[in-house]
């Protein structure tokens, strides 16, 4: 029996306790689940690439089928290297819904065999990004219900407020 893989591609910069709960489904429905830290070049990170992916190593470190990597270029080729073929994208309302249709309908046109499976994340995080994180952290806001244990002790380190 072939094995059900997935990919879960995102910038991650942090991981939330709202991505966390998107791959701990995921990893429950696929056989693997690789999660894809990407570089994103419009973006500015926090967190390194090599810091986020330590990161979302140990926050997923209970899950022996998720695997993380980092991925450049186009997904479809990624998912295609990994024998993938399924794309898992977390919405959080429905605003996120047109730019991840954008998104789905591209890499179904690139790789027809690649199905995209839309997660809603669970209500309680429906609000939580990884912006919003970072904003609240840089003033000293307390994130500890919003991210997983290590990412709450690394961005107290970088922001110097232990």
């Amino acid at each position: 029996m072939k094995d059900k893989i997935a990919v879960y591609p995102g910038t991650f910069d942090p991981i939330t306790n709202g991505h966390l709960n998107i791959i701990e489904r995921a990893a429950k429905t696929f056989d693997i689940l690789y999660i894809s830290v990407l570089n994103n070049s419009s973006k500015k990170p926090l967190f390194s690439l090599t810091e986020r992916m330590e990161l979302i190593k140990e926050a997923t470190d209970h899950l022996p089928n998720v695997l993380v990597e980092s991925s450049a270029g186009l997904l479809v080729d990624y998912a295609k290297e990994k024998s993938a073929h399924a794309v898992i994208r977390g919405l959080r309302a429905v605003s996120d819904f047109e730019y991840e249709l954008q998104i789905a309908a591209m890499n179904r046109t690139l790789d027809p065999e690649l199905e995209t499976f839309f997660m809603m994340t669970s209500p309680n995080y429906s609000f939580l990004s990884s912006s919003i994180v970072r904003e609240v952290a840089s003033y000293g806001g307390n994130v500890t219900e919003l991210v997983p244990a290590v990412v709450d002790r690394a961005l107290k380190a970088k922001y110097h407020k232990e």
